[in-house]
């Protein structure tokens, strides 16, 4: 499998969603698909996650979670390592170089 920058979804549990395809359920972390390890470092199998490629990663520490969404919590240090990640983003410019 190949390297890829842009994270997907690994998690503790599935749900089927409302086509018929599995979903992230329960604890979710931000995975790049050819690694063993999620973003924060938890490895995949040792902690049982579910490796969910077709789903993306695009959750931001705003997002509000309730008790009808399947996911029941979003990693915080995964938020943290993928915000500079978001299409069109950059995490840091410098404006005004030093002499």
């Amino acid at each position: 499998m190949r390297l890829s920058s842009t994270p997907a979804v690994a998690a503790s549990s599935e749900v089927p969603g409302a086509d018929g395809a599995r979903r992230p359920g329960g604890e979710v972390h931000a995975w790049l698909p050819g690694q063993n390890q999620t973003v924060c470092g938890l490895p995949l199998s040792r902690t049982r996650l579910r490796r969910f490629p077709h789903v993306p990663f695009d959750y931001s520490a705003t997002d509000v979670l309730t008790e009808a969404d399947p996911e029941g919590w979003v990693c915080p240090r995964c938020l943290a390592a993928t915000q500079g990640r978001r299409q069109g983003e950059r995490s840091w410019v410098r404006t005004n170089p030093r002499p």
